[in-house]
């Protein structure tokens, strides 16, 4: 198990338990998709800033907050890492371009 399914199991299990008053992520999760989607961009954006900043380490901090708010996502969204990992093993071998192409068609 990868440290992405650890950490879905886990979001699953706070969703489940339901407790918003004392888990962010239950909060996060009662609050809809469109709310974990926003959160989601927010941390996407800080992402992409501290890669440009040049700091690595700002940068490893901002994807694992990026990855969290992915996978609080994914389970408002009521998809699995399965279901990505899928999508992914699908277009491994292939050209980006030629996958970005054939999307289109």
């Amino acid at each position: 198990m990868t440290a992405l399914d650890r950490l879905f199991a886990t979001i699953i299990a706070r969703r489940d338990a339901g407790d918003a008053a004392n888990s962010y992520t239950a909060k996060l999760l009662a609050d809809g998709v469109a709310k974990c989607a926003k959160k989601f961009g927010e941390e996407a954006v800080e992402t992409a800033l501290a890669a440009v900043s040049g700091d690595k380490d700002a940068l490893a901090g901002e994807s694992a907050d990026a990855l969290y708010h992915l996978a609080v996502l994914w389970a408002a969204a009521g998809i699995t890492p399965a279901e990505v990992y899928a999508k992914l093993a699908a277009r491994e071998g292939q050209s980006g371009l030629a996958e970005k192409a054939a999307r289109k068609s």
